[in-house]
């Protein structure tokens, strides 16, 4: 039997300890070794908001603490965020911070609650049997006009925001861009969902129409028009202004405002204007961020009135496009049975907007005019 006195012995394991010299990261104090605030940019109020944490400086740029430069680049030699992918130019890019001050947390919050607003309007809609009560023009109308607006929201939230958000320098301007985006995608699923709800609930409603009327309604075909010609610019700034000052003011404001939210409660729908009031509310956000940077690029004391010059000439090259595809609107205003409101007036109340926003920022609004073909 073996004791524990003959069992052999283990050598005494040692280790070395560690030396600290003080030339480890960390071991040096500095002014701000005690703050929980980051000291990189100067926030804009007395103290940082969230947005600003989150935001600044996530975008890494040369003129800003990137002392080797851009670690990637394309094909073509370029590398990083040029700044020559736009025409405007600005002796600071990162002045800019979002007055909605969206990042990741405000996407899912608000449009969380925009998405719980819907299901509540559409649980209450079916309870009372709401679509049993509109009258057979007010649902053909809504099966083919108010779904048909899902394609332009669709395609400028994916063919331009998306596209487009990637190419401004710095992050602050990507998320709101980014956002934009996020919005165009939401109200446009927003509207596919209760077309396909209203199908369901509402017999003899067609929830494929409005895909034809998209395609072939004469109507339709300006709208659709400006909206690709708006996906095929290259200039992000470019996009960002003919969309959001142009194209929104005259065209969607046109139609969500000035028709379906003023003459759906009188066809006895209650329903469609909780959704077309939830992407309105979107394009508020929207507009608020898109003229706090054209305001900021205007008053930059380098480029200024260069870049007035630019958004000018941008203004006169968009501006037609935009009335043509609201003058070839006018035929739906005539095609509910209940018609409270004139094409006419609602045209003059969104011209008199878009000029209030071009006059907001120095711009001067070219001659109402229309397209040869519109004319004819």
């Amino acid at each position: 039997m073996t004791t524990q006195a003959d069992k052999p012995s283990r050598a005494e394991r040692s280790f070395p300890r560690p030396q600290f010299t003080d030339a480890e990261a960390g071991a040096l104090d500095f002014p701000s070794s005690t703050s929980r605030a980051f000291s990189y940019y100067q926030p804009q109020k007395l103290r940082a908001t969230m947005y600003e944490d989150v935001t600044f400086d996530v975008q890494p740029d040369p003129e800003r603490h990137l002392l080797q430069g851009w670690i990637y680049g394309f094909a073509d030699g370029s590398s990083g965020y040029p700044q020559d992918w736009t025409a405007l130019k600005s002796s600071d890019w990162h002045r800019f911070l979002d007055p909605n001050e969206e990042w990741e947390q405000t996407i899912y919050r608000n449009n969380a609650n925009v998405v719980r607003q819907v299901q509540q309007n559409l649980a209450n809609a079916h309870k009372a049997q709401a679509y049993q009560q509109w009258t057979r023009s007010w649902s053909t109308f809504v099966e083919r006009h108010v779904g048909a607006w899902m394609h332009a929201e669709h395609g400028l939230g994916m063919h331009v925001f998306i596209a487009a958000q990637r190419s401004a320098p710095t992050n602050m301007i990507n998320n709101a861009m980014a956002v934009n985006g996020a919005h165009k995608l939401r109200f446009a699923q927003d509207l596919a969902l209760y077309n396909l709800d209203i199908e369901e609930h509402l017999d003899g409603f067609d929830g494929s129409a409005h895909r034809e009327v998209w395609q072939s309604d004469p109507a339709w075909q300006g709208v659709r028009e400006n909206a690709e010609r708006l996906t095929a610019i290259t200039d992000w700034a470019e996009a960002l202004f003919a969309t959001n000052l142009v194209f929104e003011p005259l065209v969607g404001e046109l139609f969500r405002s000035q028709l379906v939210l003023q003459i759906a409660a009188r066809n006895g729908d209650y329903v469609t204007p909780t959704i077309i009031g939830a992407g309105e509310n979107d394009y508020d956000r929207d507009l608020r961020y898109s003229r706090a940077l054209f305001a900021l690029l205007l008053d930059d004391d380098t480029h200024g009135a260069d870049n007035k010059a630019v958004l000018q000439q941008w203004l006169e090259r968009w501006t037609p496009v935009s009335l043509d595809a609201a003058r070839r609107l006018q035929p739906l205003w005539s095609q509910p049975a209940e018609k409270p409101a004139r094409f006419e007036d609602g045209l003059d109340r969104a011209k008199e907007r878009f000029a209030r926003l071009a006059e907001d920022l120095g711009l001067h609004t070219p001659a109402d005019r229309t397209s040869e073909r519109s004319a004819k």
